[in-house]
């Protein structure tokens, strides 16, 4: 129930802002700071304030996260981020933007998205299960302080709050210097990134009263994913009920929703122009990446930065070289992008 209800907000929020780390890259890109670039910054602050007050005020314990708590790797991290962002260009968006266009009648979308699910659980227990795993041990790293940010640089709560403002304020300079007062639009920008936080609080608030072990997450949609898919295929096989099985189906919901009161509701497939080889080549570099770095651009970048993961940073900062990457070859080689 948490996840749907997160998943619905978020699936909402973020259909009728247009959230899309992929369309921040390429403004950044092109070399503006547009209204794609303003409403993900914008969210990412509003993500990061709300996660930092829930730590300070006692209401989340970053240190029992999967993003800090066990072993994590550094080579994964970099490098499926890059895989991750060269695909997310690709495909024109990440794990969750096809999602989110899928609700909305896009048929390349879905596919694609598809294609992201079953590389993913093949690369979680499947055929690509051994690579993935030889990659993340080159560069593995311990567990706890070692990937704790705040940790290590002795910065603590107090300091993640600080930086935590520091952004959110940031997002708003740049939300307002390009949409002026367009308050509604913000207030959503400001909602998909506090939907996390919402994720984060609940999933703590019920395993802190549970007689059986539960996870504390916020929003990631690649497990989620593969998890959605096994629930399909096999329901012998598919995992106990939890958070990710309420999280696709209600973010579905959430867009389906906006785009039927917004009027965005379109069935698009395949044109002439559209290369089908990009898409899928393209949800296969995604889904391997998400493994190996241990999230998408929201479950790794957002989910797991906002509560200053060493290996979700580098995610995040890895995926955007690597959709940067991308853009300059597609550009330099005349491909339609």
């Amino acid at each position: 129930m948490t996840g749907a209800l997160v998943g619905f907000i978020f699936g909402l929020a973020a259909q009728r802002t247009r959230f899309c780390a992929r369309a921040a890259v390429v403004e950044c890109c092109e070399g503006r700071a547009g209204d794609r670039f303003s409403v993900w910054w914008l969210a990412f602050g509003a993500c990061l304030v709300g996660v930092q007050a829930l730590v300070l005020m006692g209401w989340l314990k970053p240190s029992a996260s999967r993003y800090i708590g066990p072993v994590g790797s550094i080579s994964g991290a970099v490098l499926g981020g890059l895989l991750f962002g060269a695909g997310m260009i690709l495909t024109r968006g990440c794990a969750s933007r096809l999602l989110i266009l899928s609700a909305n009648g896009n048929l390349r979308a879905l596919l694609s998205g598809l294609v992201f699910a079953v590389t993913v659980q093949a690369s979680i227990a499947g055929w690509l299960a051994p690579a993935r795993q030889a990659m993340s041990n080159w560069w593995p790293i311990d567990g706890g302080p070692s990937r704790d940010l705040l940790h290590m640089s002795g910065l603590g709560p107090h300091g993640g709050m600080g930086l935590a403002v520091l952004a959110m304020a940031l997002g708003l300079y740049f939300f307002f210097k390009t949409h002026q007062r367009r308050w509604g639009l913000a207030l959503g920008a400001i909602a998909v990134g506090l939907s996390i936080a919402l994720g984060w609080g609940l999933t703590q608030a019920i395993a802190s009263q549970s007689f059986e072990a539960v996870q504390i997450q916020g929003l990631s949609f690649s497990s989620a994913s593969a998890e959605l898919l096994m629930r399909a295929l096999s329901s012998s096989t598919s995992p106990s009920w939890g958070f990710d099985a309420g999280l696709i189906p209600a973010t579905f919901a959430g867009s389906l929703l906006g785009a039927l009161v917004g009027g965005d509701f379109k069935f698009e497939g395949f044109k002439t122009e559209n290369k089908l080889g990009h898409y899928l080549t393209g949800a296969v570099l995604m889904g391997f990446g998400a493994v190996l770095a241990g999230g998408c651009t929201v479950g790794a970048g957002m989910t797991g930065g906002s509560i200053f993961s060493l290996t979700a940073w580098l995610t995040l900062i890895a995926i955007w070289l690597g959709a940067g990457l991308s853009w300059r070859i597609h550009r330099s080689m005349g491909w339609q992008i």
